[in-house]
């Protein structure tokens, strides 16, 4: 069975840590007390629209109206063309355009930068250039508004801001032998590939290293909050971590004796808080979102003792220190 968003309650034991999707609610834009968050990507995505045809049809007038003068209007229609793009990506994720609107909110980023730029590189008019930037900053506050309740709804992300990953896979093992194997955190990295190693301290507490970009590696020390032997487990990184964490795994026995569903719930706060998480999200740099092939791995782990590596796909850890799996008794 293949790895599928879990939208399960909370468990039981897993406390304040674990938040289930919550309904739809209303965004307070100033004077705009109430609006959906659907509702407003979808005006954010014509709006999208309307500003690129006219950037891309009158890019010197659009430049004249933020006070800068332009000769070449090459980079002004490259705009036209981004924002083109991020409204009709909102309006083809139907009703889950959280990206959509997260690429709105780095294409905000970017046209700050330009007018920052523009006023020390380019003959300009610095009052309606400081207006246009007063303007894009009224309209990159409503795209992160929208942004992050469109991502709390569908799961990515917390109510503080945290990036969240939650699914489950079917392994052909019991309960409590999923569970053996998860609660030694040292075996994490045999599946978990961002994972460079994990290190046990005490029965409650471990020392994680992760592999960051550019090959760097990020470290910190967590503990274990809450655990059921052979159902439930959860732990979170310590308060002095440079990047805050936390995660849990319930262990269910499917019907019949045939295996185990194993459910994930991971949250990380990326380093630069919202604008981390923008660009992990936009740009699949996330660890969260390595969670689909961490659980197949885990899968073959146990169900055959090693894991099965291809040509596209050679990356691993080394040998998996495990007999090979067994097939559950009849």
């Amino acid at each position: 069975m293949d790895t599928t968003e879990f939208q399960g309650g909370t468990p039981r034991g897993a406390g304040s840590y674990y938040r289930p999707i919550s309904d739809e609610r209303p965004i307070a834009l100033g004077p705009i007390r109430e609006v959906s968050a659907q509702k407003l990507a979808r005006g954010l995505a014509w709006f999208s629209f309307a500003v690129g045809v006219a950037v891309l049809l009158t890019p010197r007038t659009i430049a004249s109206l933020g006070g800068i003068k332009i000769r070449r209007t090459s980079l002004m229609r490259l705009i036209g063309v981004r924002e083109i793009i991020s409204g009709a990506l909102i309006l083809s994720q139907g009703r889950r355009p959280a990206l959509g609107v997260w690429s709105r909110v780095a294409g905000d980023a970017i046209d700050l930068a330009a007018l920052t730029a523009a006023v020390f590189a380019l003959p300009s008019n610095k009052a309606a250039t400081v207006l246009s930037a007063v303007n894009v900053l009224a309209v990159t506050a409503a795209d992160i508004a929208c942004a992050r309740e469109l991502s709390r709804q569908q799961g990515l992300m917390t109510e503080e801001g945290a990036l969240r990953a939650r699914k489950s896979i079917a392994i052909s093992q019991p309960p409590h032998a999923v569970y053996d194997f998860w609660r030694n955190f040292e075996n994490l990295p045999t599946f978990m590939y961002h994972l460079d190693s994990v290190r046990t301290i005490s029965a409650t507490q471990s020392h994680w290293v992760v592999k960051a970009p550019a090959g760097s590696r990020v470290e910190w020390d967590a503990e274990i909050i809450a655990d059921e032997p052979g159902r439930f487990l959860a732990w979170r990184s310590l308060p002095d971590a440079d990047v805050a964490n936390s995660g849990s795994v319930r262990f269910e026995a499917l019907p019949g004796a045939r295996g185990t569903l194993v459910r994930v719930d991971i949250q990380y706060s990326p380093p630069g808080n919202i604008a981390g998480a923008a660009v992990a999200l936009l740009f699949n740099r996330s660890p969260l979102q390595q969670i689909d092939d961490d659980l197949r791995r885990l899968k073959q782990v146990l169900e055959t003792g090693e894991v099965i590596r291809s040509d596209g796909s050679p990356e691993g850890t080394g040998t998996v220190k495990q007999q090979p799996a067994r097939p559950l008794a009849a």
